[in-house]
């Protein structure tokens, strides 16, 4: 349990690290003011995303294996 709440926390610190780094970017690059916004709505959606399944995988909602019939 503990080993994977440390990695949990790993996978959470490397996924805020690269959304902030994408974040950054977006700012930096002189874009254009609706491509500036809906950029930084697809990142910060799709992060979003990212810790969401990820907690959903650390607390075991979501079962990547097959499914099982239930005859044990």
């Amino acid at each position: 349990m503990i080993a994977s709440l440390v990695h949990l926390v790993i996978y959470l610190i490397v996924v805020g690290v690269i959304l902030w780094l994408l974040l950054y970017l977006i700012d930096t690059v002189p874009m254009p003011e609706p491509f500036h916004r809906v950029a930084r709505v697809v990142i910060i959606v799709v992060g979003v995303l990212i810790i969401i399944l990820l907690l959903l995988n650390f607390v075991g909602l979501m079962d990547t294996g097959p499914p099982r019939l239930g005859l044990h």
